[in-house]
């Protein structure tokens, strides 16, 4: 059994998170690793905000939820700091209809011991986070299937206008600061800003999430002055829409989790998730279960991790002959899709080996004294140590610092990746 799966409990057994209007429009430049992370704190918090001027998270859990090495807590420490030294600003009505100002940083302060994260929320962002009246509601089964934190971006500004189906109008400048790229001069130009943020990033929302989204621009003159997007719902994957399946209710399914224990909202994501057959037989499989303390979480396990039970010797039937067809198919199906998974990674090495050899090519071509002080700039930048010492040994072919270094030349040298990147595409 898998003893971390066994370990969430409470609000993070959601497996979706409020997410408050304000503090989506002020975490644009938070990386991927980082947006998930806040996302998760806060559904781990959510319950408790009010009541709690504290919260804990098992740390090798909160590791695992977000999509990376359990045992990496120097990425975990840094993705920590840079919450706490990110601000959250909001300005909005209160409860008396007056017009609010206020700042904050995302958290109050971070701490790891004992192999427990601790963290806490400023009392007024914590009033903000837990106001349902200017919540959008963020599934973190979707928040897995990105690749991008410019998408995630998007992603999360457009969902809670899915209603609507537009966002209405941002200013670009605005735009830029929800993405998270205002301080680059490099997209001040539209046509990078088009080109490297927003068509990959809608591709990326439209393709693995729950909502389509349209771009459409106004013009004063030759210059894009102002865009908004078109939304509506993704057929295919309204799957994770949890929120809107009423009839679930009414299905057998339902009704045997929630005399199981299962909450209304844990009984309709599993569903969801899972599929009422699947789910029916893992009921089936608890059901059979000897002496089991807590049924909800035994099934929330036997989910996770297909528990079936010992097969009792058979006669094999045409029918059996069949279903086995079927299995052998939807494994052939399941090795196709590790393919595809894997044909993508190994495009993803080959345009980082790419950009990386671009790097090299430019630096090689600075004279010497402009070399050591490209070096010792990008150095000065680097505060984990283990980076640093990678940098020392493999220069700009670190692939510890891969994300650092390609970000550090996009700034020194605006457009160093566009024919790189056009002929990869």
């Amino acid at each position: 059994m898998n003893e971390r799966a066994m370990n969430l409990t409470g609000a993070l057994r959601r497996g979706s998170v409020k997410k408050n209007v304000a503090a989506i429009h002020v975490s644009g430049k938070l990386t991927l690793l980082q947006r998930k992370l806040s996302n998760v704190l806060l559904l781990n918090a959510y319950d408790n905000l009010m009541t709690r001027p504290s919260h804990r998270i098992d740390a090798r859990t909160l590791c695992m939820m977000i999509g990376y090495n359990s045992n990496d807590m120097e990425t975990l420490k840094q993705a920590l700091r840079s919450l706490a030294e990110t601000l959250a600003e909001w300005d909005m009505l209160d409860e008396k209809g007056k017009q609010e100002w206020g700042v904050s940083a995302l958290l109050s302060y971070a701490r790891l011991r004992g192999g427990v994260c601790e963290y806490a929320y400023s009392p007024a962002l914590a009033e903000k986070l837990h106001d349902p009246k200017v919540f959008a509601l963020i599934n973190l089964n979707i928040q897995k299937r990105f690749s991008s934190g410019h998408a995630l971006a998007l992603y999360e500004n457009c969902y809670r206008f899915v209603r609507t189906g537009s966002t209405g109008w941002w200013s670009i400048d605005l735009f830029r600061r929800l993405m998270g790229v205002d301080g680059s001069a490099y997209y001040e130009n539209y046509k990078h800003l088009n080109a490297k943020i927003i068509k990959p990033a809608v591709a990326e929302v439209n393709s693995n999430s729950n909502i389509i989204v349209t771009p459409e621009t106004r013009k004063e003159g030759r210059a894009v002055v102002e865009i908004r997007f078109r939304i509506k719902e993704n057929p295919q994957l309204a799957m994770f829409d949890i929120d809107d399946q009423e009839g679930v209710r009414k299905s057998p399914t339902y009704a045997r989790l929630v005399e199981l224990g299962a909450s209304d909202r844990l009984a309709r994501q599993w569903i969801a998730e899972h599929g009422e057959g699947y789910v029916g037989q893992k009921l089936d499989y608890v059901s059979a279960q000897k002496g089991v303390e807590s049924p909800v979480r035994y099934l929330s396990v036997a989910l996770k991790d297909d528990f079936t039970p010992e097969p009792a010797p058979v006669t094999v039937s045409p029918e059996m002959r069949a279903a086995v067809q079927l299995l052998v198919q939807d494994r052939a199906e399941a090795d196709d899709r590790a393919e595809a998974q894997r044909r993508a990674r190994d495009a993803d090495r080959r345009w980082r080996a790419t950009r990386i050899d671009r790097v090299r090519e430019i630096a090689e071509s600075r004279n010497p004294t402009q070399r050591d002080a490209d070096r010792r700039m990008f150095l000065s930048r680097l505060e984990d140590e283990l980076g640093r010492s990678d940098f020392v040994r493999h220069g700009w072919a670190s692939a510890l610092n891969a994300r650092e270094i390609m970000a550090f030349w996009e700034d020194m040298v605006p457009g160093i990746f566009e024919d790189v990147d056009d002929r990869q595409g």
